[in-house]
C-alpha cells in the first residue's frame, strides 16, 4: 500500500491575486512551490515603477509573502527560475535579486522570454522548503 503524501494549497491574501487559474503555492509534504511572481503591487495590480530594477524588487516581495504564508522564507529557497523579457536585464535583475538571497543562494536558471504575463519584465518562481533546515 503506498504511503499518503500531503498536498495542501496556498493562496496568500497579502500577495497579489493570481492573474489566471492557478494557485499562489502548492506545499508537497515538506516542499514548496511557489508560482511565478511579477512586480505586481498587490493593493493595485499595477507593476512597480522603476522598470526592471521596480519590478524585480517587486516580485520578490511577493515571494516573499507565499514564502511567509507557507511557514517557509528566502534562506529555505533551494531553486528559482527567472525569466527576462531582455537578457540585457540580468544584471540588474541580479543585483536586487542578490539583497534578497545574500547568504543562502538557491540553484538557480534564467531565460529570455517573447514576453511575460501583463507587459512584465521579469518573473521568478520557486522551489523551498516548509520546516526546519539543516544546512552542510
Amino acid at each position: 500500500m503506498a504511503s499518503k503524501i500531503v498536498r495542501k494549497i496556498i493562496n496568500s491574501s497579502k500577495a497579489p491575486k493570481a492573474v489566471g487559474p492557478y494557485s499562489h503555492a502548492v506545499q508537497v509534504d515538506n516542499t514548496l512551490y511557489v508560482s511565478g511572481q511579477i512586480g505586481f503591487i498587490p493593493e493595485t495590480m499595477e507593476l512597480a515603477s522603476g522598470g526592471v530594477a521596480g519590478e524585480t524588487e517587486q516580485a520578490l516581495k511577493n515571494l516573499g509573502l507565499i514564502l511567509s504564508d507557507a511557514g517557509s522564507s528566502y534562506e529555505k529557497v533551494v531553486k528559482t527560475t527567472v525569466l527576462l523579457r531582455s537578457i540585457n536585464d540580468y544584471a540588474t535583475v541580479n543585483e536586487v535579486y542578490a539583497k534578497y538571497f545574500s547568504s543562502s543562494k538557491p540553484a538557480r536558471v534564467a531565460y529570455q522570454v517573447s514576453a511575460l504575463p501583463k507587459g512584465a519584465a521579469v518573473e521568478i518562481d520557486a522551489i523551498a522548503i516548509v520546516g526546519d533546515v539543516i544546512d552542510q
